[in-house]
């Protein structure tokens, strides 16, 4: 009788060789039925002439679990309006501040009135080494302008991607997560809550933004023990970051360490007297 390969309870494959093995171990009537897995547009990359799409799909799975610069180094772009700031005759002080996972503050440009994040993105930076570093930002920085900027001065970007760039959310939000493997898996109780997250990357070869490469969606589950609530947040992102050069839960930490900013900056800076501190009147 010949060996049957690896199944789970409900009698489906459990491996990479589990469907031929199924099916060469069962009826031959169910050998027509199995098929290829049929290739999506934000699949794996783009297939070459001389190599077929097992091979290509082989090697950047291989890249995926074998960072290739693990000297990468993660800066948080965000910017707060300072409570306490506004006077009779002045709105709120709105400060856009560079911080690095390690709580060091490289950058901090107080942002113009009747103005926004937008403009300071640039100025903001251009006294800060960026040479392989990886910008995180909130949607507001998904622009092309600022993707630009980045790839010229040797640094790579990881923007949230929401509403605000109608089809480029639709494009990724739609992407078949479902049948995308998961890239990391984390479980954290503090605080009286429990939460879960998890976190898949599909490939590019052309996503609509400077030189991106990879889509991600986070999907994040929080139980509060204390009031019984149960929340589901999902979050889009889109990077430049080549298939392969970290890991998925390198970038896992990447994304939940750009909260690191609110943290110990903004949140310190809440409870403080932010004016006199920082030498800015109102």
């Amino acid at each position: 009788m010949p060996a049957r390969s690896p199944r789970s309870r409900n009698g489906s494959a459990t491996s990479l060789r589990g469907p031929a093995g199924f099916s060469a171990s069962h009826r031959p009537a169910l050998r027509h039925r199995v098929r290829p897995a049929p290739s999506y547009p934000c699949a794996v990359c783009s297939f070459s002439s001389t190599a077929t799409p097992w091979t290509e799909r082989s090697a950047f799975l291989t890249a995926r679990v074998t960072p290739a610069d693990p000297g990468l180094r993660a800066i948080a772009v965000a910017g707060k309006a300072l409570r306490g700031s506004r006077t009779h005759v002045t709105g709120h002080v709105t400060l856009l501040a560079a911080m690095d996972r390690t709580g060091h503050v490289l950058a901090q440009r107080r942002v113009t009135d009747k103005s926004n994040e937008i403009p300071a993105f640039r100025p903001l930076l251009d006294s800060v080494d960026l040479t392989g570093a990886v910008i995180t930002a909130d949607a507001l920085h998904t622009q092309h302008a600022h993707g630009t900027y980045l790839r010229e001065r040797g640094a790579h970007c990881m923007p949230r991607v929401k509403a605000n760039h109608p089809s480029l959310f639709d494009r990724v939000r739609r992407l078949p997560w479902r049948e995308i493997r998961l890239d990391n898996y984390d479980r954290t109780r503090a605080h009286h809550r429990l939460e879960i997250r998890r976190l898949k990357a599909a490939a590019f070869v052309h996503l609509g933004y400077p030189d991106a490469r990879l889509a991600l969606h986070v999907v994040r589950r929080r139980k509060d023990f204390t009031s019984g609530k149960l929340t589901i947040e999902r979050v889009h992102l889109i990077t430049n970051l080549p298939p392969g050069a970290v890991t998925g839960a390198q970038l896992a930490a990447w994304i939940r360490g750009h909260w690191t900013i609110e943290n110990l900056l903004h949140h310190a800076r809440d409870w403080r007297r932010p004016l006199a501190a920082l030498g800015l009147t109102g």
